[in-house]
């Protein structure tokens, strides 16, 4: 057992040093688009942006963009903290500082345990003019709880269809994709639980946190054998995408992991990184490094993780 456990931390490891500084064969032009695979899309949202951050955030720039992206740091701006165990808060809540600290003047924060009262236009009313949603960390299913096919819901949504910004950190991020990871209200160490629906402003997906911090790096596998046509996101701390219809950028300090069924990365990889900086198209499941010539992603094969091995040249 420890023996398999140090291979596979080791395997990580070279993984990512792979990842930085391959300076082998380009085979990327010879993977086949997932649609020609026959494998359900992964897209993101039709209008407005998503921030989607792994936990933690230090880098002020994360949040800058959040704000960028809403238009400004004085157009309203509603911070949801269901995930958390509290259940008073106020504009004096310290969690608001980095949004401050940003230039944020107009904050709202919104809050429930209760569904019904999720399901109110008195509720929802702070949402009508908000051009940015911020969902905080703690556990992903109280937010399933509290807003999943009420009118809030529907008004999270509507902030993107008039072009705003979602975003979120830890279970913040989580809850983005259709498929809630870590969703069990037991313990967060349960891959597939009691909850497995989030609002899936990025469809066909399922997203961890925390990634390489907390040794979570092995994790997303489990959902991703179980439910071979979701793309697997793990972000590390402070880490987040951007999303802009199906692409992505990197932008923090750390990596994002992708775990996609149908690619091996090396002889029997089942994750690849990406770096700050690099871009991912969701929808072709294709990562792209501007300017770098090492092409840190020739390692990258098309192939089921059923295989042994995979060949691009054989596509």
């Amino acid at each position: 057992m420890f023996a398999t456990n140090h291979y596979r931390v080791a395997i990580v490891f070279i993984v990512l040093s792979v990842m930085l500084t391959a300076c082998t064969e380009d085979r990327s032009d010879s993977i086949a688009p997932v649609a020609d695979r026959e494998m359900t899309p992964t897209t993101g949202p039709a209008s407005g942006a998503l921030v989607v951050a792994g936990g933690n955030i230090k880098d002020a720039a994360i949040i800058g963009r959040f704000l960028e992206l809403a238009g400004g740091p004085d157009v309203a701006i509603v911070v949801v903290p269901t995930a958390a165990e509290g259940d008073v808060y106020s504009l004096e809540w310290d969690y608001l500082e980095p949004f401050r600290d940003a230039g944020a003047t107009n904050l709202t924060v919104l809050h429930t345990r209760d569904p019904d009262e999720a399901n109110t236009q008195a509720f929802v009313a702070p949402l009508k003019d908000a051009m940015g949603v911020w969902f905080v960390g703690g556990r992903q299913w109280r937010i399933a709880d509290s807003y999943l096919g009420t009118l809030t819901e529907k008004e999270f949504r509507a902030v993107l269809d008039r072009g705003g910004v979602i975003g979120g950190s830890s279970a913040g991020a989580t809850i983005q994709g259709s498929y809630l990871a870590r969703g069990d209200t037991n313990a967060n160490t349960i891959m597939m639980g009691d909850h497995e629906q989030g609002f899936a402003y990025i469809q066909n997906v399922a997203i961890d946190q925390h990634l390489l911090v907390r040794n979570r790096q092995f994790d997303l596998i489990e959902i991703i054998q179980a439910h071979p046509e979701l793309l697997g996101l793990g972000l590390d701390e402070d880490t987040a995408i951007v999303v802009r219809g199906n692409e992505f950028e990197v932008v923090g300090q750390g990596y994002v992991a992708i775990y996609d069924s149908s690619r091996i990365v090396g002889p029997d990889g089942q994750f690849y990184f990406l770096a700050p900086g690099d871009l991912f198209n969701m929808k072709e499941r294709k990562p792209l490094r501007p300017g770098d010539d090492s092409e840190p992603f020739a390692v990258i094969n098309a192939g089921s993780w059923n295989d042994k091995g995979g060949d691009a040249s054989s596509e």
